[in-house]
């Protein structure tokens, strides 16, 4: 499931490292205390971009409530201020593994760059990208099946995924992955979105704006 979360009117999330630390410790805990895997993140200044997983029905939502409200409260006295912190529930977006998951990793790692704040992704400290290159261990990240199956060994995997990092993706991928995350649709192919929609008995597919077309029949 990719995970985006934004501050209240785009402000600001994060001042300062210790903010960043602070999250990504509180964020630790929730995850581990409700069974959900981290498998990729990025930490802007007023959103954040998260790809996580879970067995249990129901286990994201209650893990990033309990991870948000503690940094809100813990904010909140750091920096002498009341009220909420983030633009209300957080968006979700499924994502088909076998397709595009790898495509929605590069996607959160590649963040800081499209917004130009680096000009590289390893020059942006606060993202998965250092595990994924080979860089860092992170206690917090699950490496998920699917980056595993880019190599043998750890090396050949960090080589094949850093080749994979420089062919950046397409306008038409990053219009489709925004497209699905904001209307909180399954990301993958026609059968992954009808397994979906039979699962959740909810709508999974990307619709675009107005009024459905009328049957002429």
């Amino acid at each position: 499931m990719h995970v985006t979360h934004r501050g209240v009117n785009r402000a600001a999330v994060f001042i300062d490292d210790i903010d960043r630390s602070t999250y990504l410790h509180l964020l630790g805990e929730a995850l581990l205390k409700h069974s959900v895997a981290l498998h990729a993140y990025v930490l802007m200044g007023n959103h954040v971009h998260l790809l996580l997983s879970s067995a249990l029905a129901g286990a994201v939502s209650r893990a990033l409530g309990n991870a948000t409200q503690c940094y809100v409260q813990w904010f909140n006295r750091r920096h002498g201020r009341t009220g909420t912190l983030w633009e209300g529930r957080f968006k979700s977006c499924l994502v088909d593994s076998d397709r595009y998951l790898l495509t929605v990793i590069r996607y959160i790692e590649l963040n800081p760059v499209r917004a130009a704040i680096v000009a590289t992704p390893i020059e942006h400290r606060w993202s998965s990208v250092h595990v994924h290159l080979g860089h860092r261990r992170d206690p917090r990240l699950t490496i998920h099946p699917v980056f595993l199956s880019l190599g043998l060994d750890p090396a050949a995997r960090a080589g094949n995924y850093a080749t994979w990092l420089t062919q950046a993706p397409s306008e038409d991928e990053l219009l489709e992955i925004r497209r699905h995350s904001q209307q909180q649709r399954a990301l993958g192919d026609p059968r992954f979105q009808a397994m979906v929609e039979r699962t959740l008995n909810r709508p999974a597919r990307f619709r675009l704006a107005g009024r459905p077309r009328r049957n002429p029949n």
